[in-house]
């Protein structure tokens, strides 16, 4: 039997970034990976933690995007924190550049995952970073939520 992953399922998330940013503007893009970073991607052990995107020349860079080096790999070692070219259309970019530009936003990789057609893809979007009291919040809502939870199934 064979485990076979389906579409669009992560293979992994950025699960800080909804935490420490408001997230909005949320785009899908292509990357560009070497022969055995797909397998090792495949394989999962990924990380988003550090990653941000960066525009230069109207091109999209994924930075600090660690994936790392497939064991079963014959060829030369590569860099596991290498940028990686993000596959956008001019456009998209050109929408996304005045939005980074505000004091404040960032751009963040969200997930990665394959799609249907077995390509890597990458959804990115334009963070704005919460203050303590933002965050405070949002920990507050969450509690009372799995309070409520909790009394709807009569436990305590």
């Amino acid at each position: 039997m064979s485990k076979k992953k389906e579409p669009n399922s992560a293979v992994c998330r950025n699960k800080k970034a909804s935490f420490r940013f408001e997230l909005s503007h949320k785009t899908e893009c292509g990357i560009v990976l070497e022969g055995s970073e797909v397998k090792s991607l495949r394989e999962g052990g990924a990380s988003l933690e550090e990653a941000f995107v960066r525009i230069e020349r109207d091109e999209l860079w994924l930075v600090k995007f660690h994936i790392p080096p497939y064991r079963y790999s014959q060829s030369t070692r590569y860099d596991p924190t290498r940028r990686r070219k993000l596959l956008a259309h001019k456009r998209e970019i050109r929408k996304l550049r005045p939005l980074i530009q505000l004091q404040g936003n960032t751009l963040l990789p969200l997930r990665v995952y394959f799609n249907d057609r077995g390509l890597a893809k990458v959804t990115i979007a334009v963070g704005r970073g919460k203050t303590i009291g933002d965050k405070r919040q949002d920990i507050k809502a969450r509690d009372h939520k799995r309070e409520m939870d909790r009394a709807a199934r009569g436990r305590r």
